[in-house]
């Protein structure tokens, strides 16, 4: 039982000190980001969302956040999260290789009003740079949702949101604890004027 015990504070308190040092390193970024947001959707455009694994999961989770409601009964908000259409994944996978999964969805996609987010907590996966890449090359705004050093993406969007640790899962969990306040500033921003 002491171990588990063990295991478990250590993993709260690490948590907490990658909060801790969001807020310290990251607070003008998420004010950043969620302005920039505010901006696309004044702008009549959509957010769009993509990352693999747990990353994917928080982009769709983010996405959903934005459409239907984060606190506030509200009307939606559009946004899309590119690894919800299995049929879509798995063609172009299978038609062009798992690295152009979102580049190719991007293409068709993204205008020039929207902004797009990649999530990385490496900042290495190469489907998620080229599909920054090609949001850029449309002239959509890019964000990404790294950690570690950023890795290669960390100079390639016009926001770099680094959630300074190694851990792979405080820094999910970090980006998704900032997505939800980003959706909470964006909603009281657009529906809640007093």
């Amino acid at each position: 039982m002491r171990r588990m015990e063990e295991i478990i504070e250590n993993e709260i308190k690490e948590h907490i000190r990658v909060l801790n040092e969001v807020l310290s390193t990251q607070g003008e970024k998420i004010k950043e980001i969620a302005r920039l947001i505010l901006d696309c959707y004044e702008n009549k455009g959509k957010v769009i969302l993509f990352g693999n694994g747990g990353s994917a999961a928080d982009a769709q989770h983010i996405a959903a956040e934005l459409v239907g409601r984060y606190k506030l009964e509200r009307k939606s908000l559009l946004a899309l999260a590119l690894t919800t259409n299995t049929s879509i994944m798995s063609a172009l996978g299978n038609d062009y290789g798992f690295d152009v999964i979102f580049e190719k969805q991007i293409e068709g996609l993204a205008e020039k009003e929207d902004v797009v987010i990649g999530i990385s907590t490496s900042g290495n996966s190469e489907n998620v740079l080229l599909g920054i890449l090609k949001a850029k090359e449309i002239g959509a705004k890019t964000i990404a949702f790294t950690g570690k050093n950023g890795g290669k993406i960390k100079d390639k969007v016009d926001i770099l949101l680094n959630i300074p640790s190694d851990n792979t899962p405080r820094i999910q969990e970090a980006h998704i604890t900032v997505g939800h306040i980003i959706c909470g500033i964006v909603e009281k921003e657009i529906f809640q004027k007093n």
